[in-house]
């Protein structure tokens, strides 16, 4: 059995990570889940929000605003809209953020308004996660 999965976190503007990780905490649409070693396979879509890399006794963390993630029993992989190190999240980052998911729902459609408006929940508490 296998101690680490090799983890990688790429946005369009970088690669922020390629890592050999013990655990990836990501979070998944429809909720966090914790990759580790030999996980079964597994492809979701990202809410905003922080991941944690742990890799030995260092935890790294990341926001993302969306995207997606491969998980196999031998790897993690982040394809991100928007990455960043969480030291480098502030509150104009999700300030930005936030008028953009009020705006796209105020725009929105009827059978889009669920959707937008949960987008708008999870920035909300990105927010509060990263203190911004």
């Amino acid at each position: 059995m296998a101690d680490t999965l090799t983890f990688d976190l790429v946005s369009p503007e970088r690669k922020l990570a390629s890592v050999e990780a013990t655990a990836v905490q990501i979070p998944g649409m429809a909720g966090d889940f914790t990759a580790m070693p030999n996980h079964a396979p597994f492809l979701t879509t990202l809410r905003p929000g922080v991941v944690r890399v742990t890799a030995g006794s260092e935890v790294t963390e990341y926001v993302v605003t969306g995207g997606f993630a491969e998980i196999s029993p031998t790897a993690a992989s982040i394809l991100a809209e928007q990455a960043v190190p969480r030291a480098e999240a502030n509150a104009a980052m999700v300030s930005d953020l936030l008028a953009a998911a009020e705006r796209d729902l105020a725009d929105a459609p009827d059978e889009a308004k669920m959707a937008l408006g949960q987008r708008l929940r999870d920035v909300v508490a990105l927010r509060s996660q990263i203190g911004a």
